[in-house]
């Protein structure tokens, strides 16, 4: 049985890769009925810092991964280290979720990043703005997701707000103009062995991704070198599991590491229509010592279309039916209520011969439902 930390809708579709597997999955998450627990999951229902509930998870599984790094990593060392598998390792989550200390591991290891430095006070803020031209970024160190916990500074008055408003524990970032947000899927299995899925760009709005296309229309040099830094992240990091790895393209075409999620991330979605092995399928084999899937596309092109609440209420889903009617669309829909404003409903993929029809087919699809 494989235990899942969280039962949202990465659970949900860990979930709906695990069974055909022949796995049974078991997820701790505090809400009932859980998206995970909808589509055949057994759920404890717990908060997820809760030593106890982790330990009721343990007890009952054979392998333990997350589907969110948000969490208490100190149940999971304990856990670790009685000999039950939980990857990735506990010691991967600690130091991804503490920003500025995996902005750091990726220095030292030589995968370029932008310039960055630790800030504990204005005074420290307003050095570090002078040092990186006059515009930077303010960044929480822990917590922070789909935009939260960052604060553009283009002057010394910023500051205090920023600072005001994302609390203590900061570091700032140097701004660096980029032409394009790429991403590139990474599994690691249980023997260290290591593969990347194709390059996507990621488009966002409001700091939440809207979109993703699959494969990015960038130099196959480029490319290379996108998959090249992955695998590097993938081989310094401890443990098994698809790793999701976050650039920028900047404008001179040069690759900058932004942020790495140590699970099965948005930006590929995609995986499950547009791959022979999705993501899902894929950290599922990597945890349990499966052989790997291969990675590559099946179809010339894929876009996915996130779908974002757009209003807060009870959920009602309308128009599923004619949006999977458009060629080549596929419907994911996470079971959550209420919807919320841009809260992750669902998805869309759409595939085509070329990036502009699947593109055509996502957004026709997606004028079509309402959450």
């Amino acid at each position: 049985m494989i235990g899942i930390v969280g039962g949202g809708q990465l659970g949900r579709m860990l979930t709906e890769a695990a069974l055909p597997l022949g796995f049974r999955v078991i997820v701790l998450d505090p809400g009932g009925n859980c998206p995970a627990a909808q589509v055949g999951a057994e759920q404890i229902v717990g908060d997820l810092y809760d030593s106890d509930s982790l330990k009721k998870l343990a007890e009952k599984a054979d392998f333990i991964t997350i589907e969110i790094e948000h969490l208490d990593t100190h149940p999971l060392e304990v856990i670790a280290g009685a000999g039950k598998p939980v990857n990735p390792s506990p010691k991967t989550i600690a130091l991804i979720q503490d920003k500025f200390r995996q902005k750091a591991f990726l220095r030292e290891t030589g995968i370029p990043v932008a310039d960055f430095v630790e800030v504990s006070d204005i005074a420290a803020a307003e050095n570090a703005l002078q040092d990186f031209g006059g515009k930077m970024l303010l960044k929480s160190r822990h917590g922070a997701y789909d935009g939260r916990g960052n604060a553009v500074v283009n002057s010394p008055q910023d500051i205090e707000t920023a600072m005001a408003s994302l609390g203590d524990k900061l570091y700032a970032e140097k701004f660096v103009p980029f032409k394009k947000e790429l991403a590139v899927m990474v599994v690691r299995d249980t023997n260290g062995n290591v593969a990347t899925y194709p390059v996507t760009e990621t488009i966002h709005e409001r700091n939440i991704c809207v979109e993703t296309l699959t494969p990015a229309d960038i130099d196959p040099e480029v490319a290379e070198q996108a998959e090249t830094f992955a695998k590097a992240v993938a081989e310094h990091l401890e443990g098994a599991g698809v790793f999701g790895i976050e650039m920028f393209l900047t404008d001179d075409d040069q690759i900058l590491i932004n942020e790495i999620a140590p699970r099965v991330h948005n930006s590929g979605h995609y995986t499950i229509e547009a791959c022979e092995t999705s993501q899902f399928e894929q950290h599922i084999r990597a945890i349990t010592g499966m052989e790997l899937g291969p990675t590559k596309l099946q179809v010339p092109a894929a876009v996915m279309v996130n779908i974002l609440g757009k209003r807060n209420g009870p959920t009602e889903v309308k128009g599923v039916g004619e949006a999977e009617a458009v060629p080549g669309v596929a419907v994911h829909l996470y079971g959550k209520s209420p919807t919320k404003v841009d809260r992750k409903m669902g998805h869309i993929t759409a595939t085509g011969e070329t990036l502009a029809e699947a593109r055509e087919r996502a957004v026709q699809a997606r004028k079509l439902i309402d959450v």
